[in-house]
């Protein structure tokens, strides 16, 4: 049995280990709010942007963009798969590689080769260590990240479904739902089977440049943009569940501190119960 001392030195640890993770606990919630407002902000220019792509993509029934093109036979597959950098935020990473794993083992059986695209060094440090076929990462994408940061690793991925070197490509990560429910999502990026966007544009435009050439141009911004929404979307993700799981270990430490303050109390007693007989004895004796 522990002594006395050893007991109220681990009471004392782990107080201060409370105090770090209530702290981190409001650290936490307070960017939670502003990556909730980040994801909020940048939703207009997401449906904006989809809008306008629909109604040019509709308008030239001549032109088929190779991104709205479904190659004949399926035999590679990208992921792109956005993570965190930092842990200590639950099991949000391990279900989102549990579910990208599980897709891509799937496809795999079909005879489909995989390739993966890695934002964030959580997903770099884990699909290394399973010997993927990466070809891309961002091993640090920061709490505010820009498309500008992006885009490099976006482009090989594009670039390869252009040439024909990937059939599908999809993308993994985290969606916000409440502040209580954040769900691993696997979606399809391409090809494009439709763009329903509910848009109300069906004015008919004469383009300048050509409306082909500006399809091009707008698809690469469409296919940016949902990547980077599914990027702050993961954001805010990451704080709400650093956030739970810091009030978690506070909650926890709260029950540790009372079982050993019993058990501190309890040898305590038997102590000075034993230390009593010991003098009663010794008198007794003399």
């Amino acid at each position: 049995m522990s002594s006395p001392r050893e007991i109220r030195t681990q009471i004392s640890s782990i107080k201060k280990i409370q105090k770090i993770t209530g702290a981190m606990q409001n650290v936490a919630a307070s960017k939670m709010r502003r990556a909730q407002q980040h994801m909020e902000t940048s939703m207009p220019y997401a449906i904006k942007i989809c809008e306008v792509v629909s109604h040019v993509a509709g308008s030239d029934n001549e032109y088929n963009h190779p991104y709205l093109q479904t190659h004949k036979q399926i035999k590679k597959a990208g992921y792109i798969v956005v993570s965190t950098d930092r842990g200590l935020c639950g099991g949000l990473n391990l279900n989102l590689f549990k579910l990208a794993l599980e897709h891509a083992h799937k496809i795999q059986e079909e005879g489909i080769e995989v390739e993966w695209c890695l934002f964030g060094k959580k997903a770099s440090s884990f699909f290394q260590s399973i010997m993927s076929n990466v070809v891309a990462q961002i091993s640090s994408i920061g709490e505010k990240p820009k498309v500008a940061d992006l885009v490099g690793s976006i482009k090989i991925m594009l670039d390869a479904y252009k040439a024909e070197q990937l059939d599908q490509l999809f993308i993994v990560h985290n969606e916000f739902i409440n502040t209580l429910i954040q769900k691993p999502r696997i979606t399809q990026i391409l090809p494009l089977s439709k763009l329903n966007c509910g848009s109300n544009l069906h004015t008919s435009y004469i383009f300048e440049p050509k409306s082909a050439d500006l399809l091009d141009t707008l698809m690469v911004r469409y296919i940016e943009t949902q990547v980077y929404q599914a990027v702050v979307d993961n954001i805010a993700c990451e704080q709400v569940a650093r956030m739970l799981a810091m009030k978690n270990a506070t909650d926890n430490s709260k029950e540790i501190i009372e079982g050993l303050q019993l058990m501190y109390n309890k040898v305590r007693q038997a102590t000075i119960t034993r230390e009593i007989s010991e003098i009663v004895g010794g008198a007794d004796a003399v």
